[in-house]
């Protein structure tokens, strides 16, 4: 009783003081699930997939410096622009079912938005640019469409993840995927039609030869050409190596 006592009036006394700092959650990687709910909490999951996406982005363009790899990101990262922009255009709040009052704005959604830019993105990139198993049709048939299906199936788990999770409605869901799948399709056409031709005149730079930007637009599959020449390199340094042994 005294220690409950002792509990309210220490409450009691931090809210009314005028130095208290207010601590707000940072949004943007809270996920909160109904406790015990195991669909709930892999729907949770799943909803950071857009972060892993991200981090998938970002390595790849460190690592490979892929002018496509490169243009891709920055149409994911205009996206999220134009999200913000419709956002505050529209100021339409999110559901209020768990009686949370949200800080930030929920039509469209930007989670459906970001997942279905990616998924429209990486379908067009299979059927127009993937050359994946150069002549094996029945490999490459089966890999486009686990590439295609995984990322759709994606795009489906974190849409219903934002409206069970009650943090969209299904319109705020619906029209973000509608301006996912519509953006998606005006950066891959204008990626495919005018930045595209520009890749060869952009590598040549200087810039580009010391930052190690290449294009690989002209390969058919990246994969397979860099496992081939990397092995013949490794056979050549070998037989040189030995060769300066014997010597």
């Amino acid at each position: 009783m005294a220690t409950s006592t002792f509990s309210e009036n220490y409450i009691s006394k931090a809210n009314d003081d005028p130095d208290r700092i207010d601590w707000e959650p940072f949004t943007l990687t809270l996920v909160e699930y109904p406790k015990g709910d195991i669909i709930g909490k892999l729907l949770a999951l799943i909803s950071l997939a857009p972060f892993g996406i991200g981090s998938g982005f970002l390595t790849l363009i460190l690592f490979r410096r892929d002018l496509h790899t490169i243009t891709f990101f920055i149409g994911t990262l205009l996206s999220e622009l134009l999200n913000y922009f419709l956002k505050h255009a529209i100021q339409e709040m999110r559901p209020v079912t768990r009686n949370i009052i949200y800080n930030e704005f929920g039509m469209p959604s930007s989670h459906a938005q970001f997942v279905w830019f990616f998924a429209t993105y990486v379908i067009y990139f299979v059927f127009i640019r993937l050359h994946h198993m150069n002549n094996n049709t029945i490999m490459e048939n089966i890999s486009k469409i686990l590439i295609i299906s995984s990322s759709v199936l994606l795009a489906l788990l974190v849409c219903i993840g934002r409206v069970y999770l009650q943090y969209h409605t299904v319109w705020q869901v619906l029209c973000g995927a509608i301006v996912g799948v519509l953006f998606a399709t005006f950066w891959f056409a204008l990626t495919y039609i005018v930045f595209t031709p520009l890749f060869p005149r952009i590598v040549s730079w200087r810039i580009s030869e010391f930052l190690l930007l290449r294009d690989t637009t002209l390969i058919p599959n990246v994969l397979w050409f860099e496992y081939t020449n990397t092995r013949q390199e490794a056979r050549a340094r070998s037989r040189k190596l030995v060769s300066m042994k014997s010597q």
